[in-house]
């Protein structure tokens, strides 16, 4: 089969190759046949080292397709289900799953690296060479195996290429507005940075019954697509104090980051009023540190509120996005912006590094 890998961490571009084979497939997995991949940004931080991921790898994590083969012991995906990849895949056994937090269990973690491909041969004894799944997923790939609790079912009639995009950036982003910032009907909310994560935030504080939804993007262009999709307002980055300052209270009551740098993150803080909110959804490299006072923390008493994966069950973020696509309250199909063929993703990632894309689709049929 035909799949993209990245040989070596902080490669530009990725190896499409026709000689891949999914691998791990037995009790406990299921083999899915994807259709549809959309790049997220995250799968550019894995190519550069920002987010740990051994190479070699296939990048994606936001894919969709058709179960094809269970393992044994999986009872509740059949063959013919359409499912969509999780790559949080929740153990169903541990302290934060028992408590419904499934989305912040590690058992996935412990698998990072592990074989899921396997291709070609090395130039010195020809012997094939490993390779994993991005976050135990690899979504640029026409069919790969996966542990059961790494895919959620989701309904026949939800597009592949739609479907995709729920999983990750929409499931983040509306998650961190709905379940982790609770924002309340006529709230006001900033949003820091206008990529896939910063729109789905942007629908998710629309959804809320936010009655200001600034959106903050040093591209214009970004800038302006997000009022199509609900922002009231678009600012440039050295717009954002003076905005804040002119609001009652004398800033925002939410300031969601979705870029994952330490400086918007302190700018964000700056821009929320006393007693509002910072909710950081951005992922950012470990060693990137952000910095206040503990005068600033105790005086101003602004939470600060990390919101991973949509701050509650994966599933349920999922089902409440589907349900609010259903009922035409949010916009997904807008948010794709590009298309290409699996042959073409290169051109997937020169979009998003560019700023140009909100959501290029790969498609895999």
């Amino acid at each position: 089969m035909r799949a993209a890998i990245l040989h070596k961490t902080g490669q530009d571009t990725l190896d499409v190759r026709d000689d891949v084979v999914a691998t791990g497939f037995g009790p406990g997995k299921v083999r899915v046949r994807l259709r549809a991949a959309s790049l997220c940004h995250s799968d550019l931080s894995a190519m550069s080292g920002v987010l740990p991921q051994p190479a070699p790898f296939v990048p994606g994590h936001e894919g969709a397709g058709d179960v094809v083969e269970v393992g044994e012991g999986v009872a509740d995906v059949r063959v013919g289900d359409r499912v969509v990849l999780c790559w949080m895949a929740p153990c169903g056994r541990c302290a934060h799953c028992e408590r419904g937090r499934g989305h912040l269990c590690v058992a996935s973690l412990r698998r990072l690296g592990a074989p899921g491909f396997r291709f070609g041969g090395d130039d010195v004894s020809g012997t094939p060479v490993e390779a994993s799944g991005f976050y135990g997923t690899g979504a640029f790939a026409e069919e790969v195996v996966v542990d059961r609790d790494a895919v959620i079912t989701v309904p026949a009639d939800l597009p592949y290429e739609l479907a995709a995009l729920i999983g990750c950036g929409v499931t983040t982003g509306i998650g961190a507005a709905v379940h982790t910032a609770r924002v309340e009907p006529g709230a006001s909310v900033a949003v820091i940075g206008a990529g896939g994560v910063g729109i789905a935030t942007v629908q998710g504080a629309r959804v809320c019954g936010a009655g200001r939804i600034a959106v903050v993007d040093p591209v214009a262009s970004r800038r302006e697509r997000a009022l199509a999709f609900g922002a009231t307002q678009a600012l440039a980055p050295d717009e954002l104090k003076a905005a804040a300052k002119a609001l009652p209270g004398g800033g925002f009551d939410y300031v969601f980051e979705a870029v994952g740098r330490s400086a918007t993150v302190r700018a964000g803080y700056d821009a929320a009023r006393r007693g509002g909110a910072v909710v950081v959804i951005g992922a950012g490299a470990q060693d990137d540190r952000a910095q206040f006072t503990m005068g600033e923390l105790f005086f101003n008493e602004k939470r600060l509120l990390p919101s991973l994966y949509g701050g509650a069950s994966v599933p349920r973020t999922m089902a409440l996005v589907v349900e609010l696509w259903r009922a035409g309250r949010i916009d997904l199909a807008g948010m794709v912006t590009h298309r290409v063929p699996l042959a073409d993703v290169n051109e997937a990632v020169a979009q998003m590094r560019g700023g140009e894309a909100l959501r290029t689709v790969v498609t895999l049929d």
